[in-house]
């Protein structure tokens, strides 16, 4: 069997959620539900989802990272927006991060995130081919 590794970015809702940012079992990395909220627990990007999705596609390359992961190891990504009218603009922004990569992705509208000022959520799988699984 193998071995279970959880990443975690620091932020207080891991804690009080009981959550890791990424789990990485064998070949395969799960990266939870990220939005546009740094380590200072200040919004990136007020009120632009293409900014807000850009700082998450970088966090969630640092998470892919400490679980021997890259962004090209993406097979699925799923984003939940607020508001499905500015749908073009986190595809603009996935479509930079991915137009090569071109995992299985989901867009969904919801009502809110935790925070009024976020306007996308993003999570990813991954399945890292190199590790022979």
């Amino acid at each position: 069997m193998s071995q279970r590794q959880n990443i975690s970015s620091g932020t207080r809702w891991e804690t009080l959620a009981g959550y890791s940012r990424a789990v990485r079992i064998g070949p395969n990395v799960w990266v939870a539900g990220t939005t546009a909220v740094d380590d200072q627990m200040r919004i990136a990007g007020p009120g632009d989802m293409y900014a807000q999705a850009k700082f998450i596609f970088e966090k969630i390359g640092r998470a892919l990272e400490q679980a021997g992961a890259t962004l090209g190891d993406v097979v699925r990504t799923r984003m939940f927006v607020t508001d499905i009218n500015q749908q073009g603009r986190a595809a603009a922004a996935h479509a930079e991060v991915f137009g090569k990569v071109r995992p299985a992705a989901t867009m969904v509208e919801i009502t809110r995130l935790v925070d009024p000022g976020l306007l996308i959520e993003i999570e990813v799988d991954a399945y890292i081919a190199s590790d022979g699984g």
